[in-house]
C-alpha cells in the first residue's frame, strides 16, 4: 500500500520503520501545521495584525491531540488529550478576556511586542518584516507548537504500552502547573484591571499600582510565574512520552527545550520594555528571580 508520505521522501525514509497508519498520522499533523502557518502568514500580512499565531497557540495542540486519539485510542492518549484540552480552553479564555479574540476572526488586540519589533531598524520595512513574519512568527512558532505536542506521537507509536507511575506523575505535574498558570494569569488580569480603573472595590495590588508593574502575589517570588508555568506544563507533558516508550531521553525533548529558549528571549524583550517605562523595574529584576523561585526565601 502506498502511503500519503510517499510524496515527502525524507519524512518517509525517517518513518519507514513505522506502520502505514502512524505514517499517515504524522503526515496529517504536517498538513495541519502547514495550513495553519500559511493562513496565519497570509491573514497577518493582509490585516497587519501579527497576533494570528497567538490566537491559535492554545487551540492547535487540541487538534493534534484528538486527531491522534482518533487514530490510536488508548487510556494514555485520552488522558493526554484531556489535559491539553483543559490547558487550551483555559489559555484561550485568558486570551479572550484580554481582547485577543474578535467576532471577526482576524481582528482582536495585537500583542504590543510585535509593534516594538516592527519599529526595530533591523526589521523595519514591509519586506523585511514580511520575511520575519513568514519564517519566525508564522512558521517557526507553528513548528514549535507541533514539536512540544509530539509526546502524543510517542504515545501513539507505543500504543500497547500500559499506563504506569510515570503517567500519573506527568499528569499530576501538568495539572498542577495548569492551575498555577491560571492563578498567575488571574492575578495579572486583576492588576491590569485595577490599573485601568476597571475593577470595582478596594484595590488588591496597591504596591504594584504604585510601581506601575506587577510585583505581588506570585510575582513576589518570580518575575514571570505565568511563563514559568507554561514551560513547566510542556516539560511535564514530555514525560508521557517517557512513560510510553520507556526512554528517558528521546527526540521529543526538542519541543520543551525550544519553548524554554523562546520564553527566555520573549521575557528579555518584555523586561527591556518594562525597564524603559518603570524606574523601579531594574531593582525588582535584580531582587526577584526570573522563572525559578529561591526556595526558603521570604
Amino acid at each position: 500500500m502506498t502511503t500519503l508520505l510517499s510524496s515527502v521522501p525524507l519524512c518517509s525514509a525517517f518513518l519507514s520503520g513505522f506502520d502505514v497508519q502512524f505514517q499517515n498520522l504524522v503526515f496529517t499533523w504536517l498538513i495541519v501545521m502547514t495550513c495553519v502557518a500559511l493562513t496565519c502568514f497570509i491573514v497577518s500580512e493582509i490585516t497587519r495584525n501579527y497576533s494570528q499565531v497567538d490566537k491559535l497557540w492554545s487551540l492547535v495542540p487540541i487538534i493534534y491531540s484528538w486527531i491522534t486519539v482518533a487514530a490510536y485510542p488508548s487510556w494514555r492518549l485520552y488522558i493526554m488529550a484531556a489535559l491539553v484540552t483543559l490547558w487550551g480552553f483555559r489559555l484561550s479564555y485568558n486570551f479572550y478576556r484580554k481582547g485577543g479574540y474578535n467576532i471577526i476572526p482576524w481582528k482582536g488586540v495585537e500583542d504590543y511586542r510585535w509593534k516594538v519589533l516592527r519599529e526595530n531598524p533591523l526589521l523595519n520595512g514591509r519586506f523585511r518584516f514580511g520575511l520575519f513574519n513568514l519564517f519566525f512568527i508564522s512558521f517557526y512558532q507553528n513548528i514549535l507548537i507541533l514539536l512540544f505536542s509530539t509526546p502524543l506521537l510517542v504515545a501513539a507509536a507505543n500504543n500497547a504500552s500500559p499506563l504506569n507511575v510515570k503517567d500519573l506523575i506527568a499528569a499530576l505535574l501538568m495539572l498542577l502547573f495548569i492551575v498555577m498558570e491560571g492563578l498567575a494569569d488571574n492575578q495579572l488580569f486583576r492588576f491590569h484591571s485595577e490599573k485601568k480603573g476597571l475593577q470595582k472595590g478596594t484595590p488588591v495590588y496597591i504596591k504594584s499600582l504604585e510601581k506601575g508593574f506587577m510585583c505581588e502575589g506570585f510575582w513576589k517570588r518570580v518575575r514571570h510565574p505565568n511563563f514559568a508555568s507554561e514551560q513547566a506544563i510542556w516539560a511535564s507533558f514530555y514525560f508521557f512520552g517517557v512513560a510510553a516508550s520507556g526512554d528517558w531521553l528521546n527526540l521529543t525533548i526538542a519541543g520543551p527545550v525550544l519553548l524554554i529558549l523562546l520564553f527566555i528571549g520573549s521575557s528579555a524583550m518584555t523586561e527591556h520594555i518594562s525597564s524603559s517605562k518603570y524606574p523601579g523595574y531594574e531593582a525588582y529584576r535584580k531582587e526577584v528571580p526570573k522563572f525559578v523561585p529561591r526556595l526558603g526565601r521570604h
